[in-house]
Order: C-alpha cells, then structure tokens, then sequence
C-alpha cells in the first residue's frame, strides 16, 4: 500500500505541477548550422539533427543547413544523424538570446547513433534514455531479411531470443518474459495480433518495409500499457511517423532480396513525396519461403508467404497536422508438426489477415505550459484460419480500436515531461476445434503521466499510470481488475560520456483472456489447458542497473535486473493426460528473474572494431524454486568490423550454452557455437545511398536447436545458407 499510495502521490504531484506552471518566458536563442557528406563536400539534406535535452529533432534543407528557434538559455548536446552514416555529437552553450552556429561532416561508419522515441515518447539518445534500449536500423533489418515473424528478426539482439513453433510463429521474448509480457507495437500503437496467446501464433513483419525496431527492455509499462513487463517492441514503418514536420520532395528506398536454405524471395519498395504541408506516402512488397533445410535435412510444411500494402496522406504544419493511413498484412505459413502432434494425417498451415486504419493529430504552440496534443485513432481487424488440408479446423477474429492522446509538457527550468491518456474496446471470438474460449469483449482505460528533472550533475524521471481492464465472456462471469503502475529512475554523469542509471518500478497486470477462460487442448502450447476465471492481478517490482559509455572509439553498456512478480500467473502441470496432452492448470505464485546483459563496440584500429555481447537470465518460483520454462540459455556473441572504404566485413561466433535448469516436463538442450559472415558495400551520392549486402550464415552447417521453440526435437534450426539484398535510398 505504502508503494501505491507513493505512486497516486507522485502522479497527482506532475498533474498539479504543469497545472500550476506560471511565469514569464526568457529571452530565447537559436541553434543552427549545415550537415555535410565529407566523402564529397556536399550538402547532406534530409538529415536529422537532435538537441536530446530539448527532446527535439529537425531535418536539414537541400543546403543541408538546419535551426532550432526558441531555445532557452542552457547547454545543450547537438547530434546528427543520417541513413548509414556517421554520428557527430557537439556540446555548446547558448546564452540568452544568443545564437550559435553547429557544423557537422559525417560519413560512413561502423558505429551510429542509437535513437529512440519508444522509451520516453521524445526523441533521445539511448545513452540518454532511463530504460536500457536497442534500436536496429533498416540497413541491419534487410541484411536479416527471410525473417517472416518479429522473433527471427531480433533473435541475434543482446537480451531478445525467440519463441517459436517454427519459422512463421516465432515472436520476441525479452529478458526471459514471453506472451502478455512482452508489448508489440507498431508505430507505438498495439498490432492486434494474437501472438501472445499461442506458440503457434506469430507476429509477421517484412524487415524490407520497417524504417526500424526499437526494443525498450525491463519494465516500460507507463507509456504504452501494463502488459510490459518484459519491455516493448516497437516497429516503425516510415520516417513520418518519427517526425511530425513538413517533408518536402520525394524519398523512399526500393529493397530485393534472395537466399538458400530457404528458397527465399522477396523485395519492396516505399515512398513519402511532400509538396508544401502536404506529404502522401504509400508502400508495399512481400516476400517468400519454402521448407527450410538443417543439418539433418529440409523441415517440412516450414514454408511461408506475406504480402503487405499501405497508403495516407497528411498535412504538416508548423503549428498542426493531421494523418490517414490504411494498411493490409496478408500471408500464409506451416506449422510444422503441428498435424501429427494433433494426431492428424493433414499438414497444418495458418493464414491471417490484417487490416488497420489509423489517423493521428497533433496541436503545437498550446500556450507556455504545454508544447504539443497529439491524438492517435487506430482500428485493426485481425483475422486467421488455421487450415488442416484444404478444411478449416479454428477460426480466430480480433477486432479492436484504440485510442490515445498525449501532451508534451514544454520544457520549463529543470523540468519537462508528458502526460496523457489511453483507451481500448477489443472483440475477440474463436470458432472450431481449438476455440478454447467463449467470445469475450475487452474495454481498457488508462491515465498516465512521465515527468523529467534535469538537475546540475543529474536526471530524475518519475511516473505512474492508473489502468483499468474489464472483460464480459459470453455465458460466463466477467471480471475487472484496477491497478497502479509506478516507477523512478536516476541518471548520474559518471565521466565524459559515460553515465549511471538506475531504475525501480512497481507494475501491475491483469490476467490475460487465455488465462481467465481457456479450457481445452492446445497444440500451439502441446498442453491441455484450463483456465481460472479467480485469478487475482499479478503485481511485480523490478529494479534495473545499468553502466554505459559512448565516445568515438567505445560505446558500451552493461545491465543488471532483478525483478519479482506477486501472484505470477503460469500454467502448471497437473500430471494428467487429456486428449493425449499434458493437463495445465492457470495458477498463481510468487516468482523472480534475475539476469545481466552487456554489450560492447571496440575501436581498435580506424579500420577495424571489435563487437561482443553477452546475455543470461535466471528464472524461478521462489518458493519452491522450481525453475520456469522456457527461459533463455547463457549466450554470447564475438564479432569483428572490418573497414576499408564503403565495403564492410563482419565475421561473428554466437554462442549459446546448454540450457539444463529446466521446468517440469522440460527437457535441456545442448549448446553450440555457429559462425555467421555479413558483408556490405556502400555506394553514395548526394541523392542517393546504395547498400549491395550478403549474409552467410551458420557457415560451419552446425546443428542448433533453440530452447525456446515447442518442437526443438523435431525442428532444428537453419542450416547453412546464404542471403543477399540490394536496397536504394532516395532523398
């Protein structure tokens, strides 16, 4: 009680605060200057330039030159970045109404800037940010790309592995939480999917079509919603969703790809075109497999396929702007296995589509206490038929429509921050052989607010968020849970580029609709279901340490997490059959996780980096110590950059220890070690970037069988194969 009543406290504490903000403005300055290419002297335009403490961005003109008006007095740090270039990062004092001009040449680089607009809802640096953050850019993306599921996309990122049923199923498990733990979002909003819900279930992505993943690792449940535990990932599809500003000319990129071992397939290709205030954007692409092969030969009904399409359009302003968009995501992938485990003679293969609509709003220049209202619609229609032959056995359907607004606190002395509010109405029905529950309506209803002071020699961030869940099962009793979310952090100056941060949160989440009500055989899961309609909330209490270091030569961090989760919703073996499946139980105990993660990339020489990475993570029910399943084994990763010119070689040893702390019915896997290759030649103009890219994998054909996929014993992973793709930017 003590921890809510501090939470309620500090909640209630920021609203008075921006309420009660008064005073007259300074004198304000400007900040302007001209980004370069140093290869050839040029102007770079459509780069961004960043002020971290000022949480803003702008994008430089066909001079390559940039300003930032209105700036109060203060230091600040300037950063520009671009596509693959180099990062520049420039400290300067600005005196009251004074002005100060910032030049930047960037070039091609082995390591960029990591930015995120995820963990704090502004544009920041990860060295900035509280939360511990990993960013992957396109150029990474592509060079991942087959990866037809979120999970395969991210699995070699420190602290992100995979669950899987196979290729098309696999989604992110982050620091060893899985499903409703783990948030999906796209473009900051909620998928629709039903990844969550089922191992069999996937959250396909096109990583040809995603501008990039941010991933936000340990509790990020005040922002976007209390299923975060784990952290939020979040893919965004175009540069206009980062920044709300007129874009004017055409840009886009154009992406083929092709590869063994799986028959890959694919390419895309998008655009964004501004005239004035006005910018229409569209896109589209797909990509396909077929069976894939491992060491001890191909992997059947493995096969996927996925189209995708989009298209808005939107007015940006200086003072307002509005956007409409509408996108469709349709494909097909095998499960592999799946039909004879269910002791069907049919293969079994899941089709899905996606529509969704969205439109967002934003109000700048609200007066001196707030900066900017941004309002965000969004109606997603999520259907999949799980076919067995040409018959369909289940039927799933998700129709939900979320909103949220948000304010942005102008930034007033030491503090700034935001606050705001979010809503979802969800339909959920299932119909056939694996409709385990009744069809259930979700309403979700939340208040939030994330505050910021920045102090002499450090930063304080402090929040919470109030959320409600209610759900109405059709012919059953329906429940409501109300719960707190809270958390603090600190970010301590440690040297010259080098910070210490700490953060504790207290979350809260409510039992998902699989736990509440599910009753009945579930391959995807191979358990025999039952779920308990009294399950109380789970509540946890996190704490997260974190060291980092940034400069030219050095980026480094290195993380330490403990978490403990009151009333830990799992399913429990019973020692029963049913329908030929080990029975399970929705039940509630204490439990705790406790890993460290670090990562590392060395300069040692101009022309040659050195990258490591290394993550694990323990996982328990306290009191009988029983470990959980499906936790990650001990990884690690050793890799070298080497440089000369535009072409880039990166050889790498990934690592994975033999996972032997199982659960009950959990079987260890063994480990192994497998060497990758990626090659990239970079080929750039002043309106043009060219990346020719290749990725041979698994060279040595080791076999691998991952811990965390539901049929490790029958499905390896890939073998070896090779990758190639050809992307062009233009701007």
């Amino acid at each position: 009680m003590t921890i809510r009543r501090t939470a309620l406290l500090s909640l209630g504490a920021s609203l008075c605060f921006l309420l009660s903000l008064s005073g007259q403005p300074r004198p304000t300055g400007a900040i302007r200057g001209q980004v370069i290419l140093k290869a050839s002297g040029l102007p770079l335009h459509h780069a961004s330039v960043l002020v971290p403490q000022l949480g803003r961005s702008v994008e430089t003109g066909e001079d390559g030159r940039y300003e930032f008006t209105q700036v109060a007095p203060g230091r600040y740090d300037v950063l520009a970045h671009a596509h693959h270039f180099s990062d520049e990062r420039k400290s300067i004092d600005l005196a009251a109404g004074g002005e100060v001009e910032v030049n930047f040449d960037l070039q091609l680089a082995a390591m960029r800037q990591e930015v995120t607009v995820t963990a704090s809802g502004r544009e920041e640096t990860a060295l900035d940010a509280f939360q511990t953050v990993t960013s992957v850019g396109s150029l990474d993306l592509t060079t991942r790309g087959g990866a037809s599921s979120l999970g395969e996309l991210l699995e070699d990122q420190t602290g992100i592995a995979k669950r899987s049923f196979g290729p098309g199923t696999s989604r992110p498990v982050v620091r060893g939480f899985d499903g409703d733990r783990v948030l999906i979002l796209e473009d900051g909003v909620r998928t629709g999917s039903l990844s969550s819900q089922s191992g069999d279930h996937g959250e396909p992505v096109d990583a040809s079509s995603i501008e990039r993943i941010e991933v936000v690792r340990g509790p990020g449940a005040l922002l976007y919603g209390s299923s975060a535990m784990g952290g939020v990932v979040n893919a965004i599809t175009s540069h206009h969703q980062l920044h709300q500003h007129p874009h004017k000319g055409l840009r886009g990129r154009i992406t083929g790809m092709g590869g063994s071992a799986n028959a890959l397939g694919g390419g895309s290709g998008n655009f964004e075109y501004g005239a004035g205030d006005w910018l229409l954007w569209g896109g589209g692409g797909g990509q396909r497999t077929g069976d894939y092969g491992t060491p001890l030969g191909r992997v059947p009904n493995s096969e996927s396929s996925l189209k995708q399409t989009s298209i808005g359009f939107g007015r940006h302003s200086d003072n307002a702007s509005f956007s409409l968009g509408y996108g469709i995501q349709d494909g097909r992938h095998g499960v592999p296995f799946a039909g004879s485990l269910s002791g069907e003679d049919n293969p079994i293969d899941l089709a899905y589509r996606r529509h969704h609509v969205t439109f967002g709003g934003s109000i700048r220049e609200l007066g001196h206490h707030l900066e900017s209202f941004d309002l965000r619609l969004n109606y997603t229609d999520w259907n999949h038929r799980e076919l067995e032959g040409n018959q369909v056995g289940t039927e799933f359907s998700n129709k939900q429509l979320i909103y949220r607004g948000e304010f942005q606190q102008r930034p007033a002395g030491r503090w700034s921050g935001n606050f705001g509010f979010f809503g979802m109405a969800r339909d959920y029905r299932a119909t056939g052989a694996e409709a385990l529950s009744p069809p259930v309506s979700q309403n979700t209803f939340a208040l939030f607010a994330l505050e910021q002071a920045r102090l002499e020699r450090l930063r304080f961030q402090f929040g919470a968020r109030l959320e409600h869940n209610g759900y109405d099962p059709q012919g059953l009793r329906g429940r409501s849970f109300t719960g707190l979310s809270a958390g603090a952090g600190v970010n301590v100056p440690l040297w010259k580029g080098g910070a210490f941060v700490a953060n504790f949160t207290h979350s809260y989440r409510a039992p998902a609709l699989e736990e509440l009500y599910n009753r009945g055989p579930h391959i995807g899961n191979l358990t025999f279901e039952i779920g308990n309609p009294a399950l109380r909330r789970e509540t946890g209490d996190g704490i997260d340490i974190s060291i980092r270091h940034e400069s030219s030569r050095l980026r480094a961090d290195f993380n330490v997490f403990h978490y403990r989760l009151g009333s830990f919703i799992y399913f429990a073996p019973t020692g029963r059959i049913e329908d030929g499946l080990p029975e399970a139980l929705a039940s509630q105990a204490n439990s705790r996780f406790l890993g460290v993660e670090g990562r590392a990339q060395i300069g040692i020489h101009k022309l040659l980096w050195l990258n490591l990475g290394f993550d694990a993570v323990d996982a328990e029910l306290t009191r009988s110590s029983t470990p959980l399943p499906r936790i990650p084994p001990l990884r690690g990763r050793v890799g070298l950059d080497l440089r000369a010119g535009s072409l880039s070689l990166r050889p790498e040893l990934a690592l994975t220890h033999r996972q032997d702390q199982t659960a009950p019915n959990e079987t260890a896997t063994a480990g192994y070690a497998a060497m990758n290759l990626t090659a990239n030649y970079t080929f750039t103009r002043q309106h043009f970037l060219h990346v020719f890219g290749m990725n041979f994998f698994n060279v040595a054909d080791r076999l691998c069988r991952n811990h965390l996929s539901l049929i490790k014993q029958l499905a390896p992973e890939i073998g070896r194969g090779v990758r190639f793709s050809y992307t062009l930017h233009f701007f």
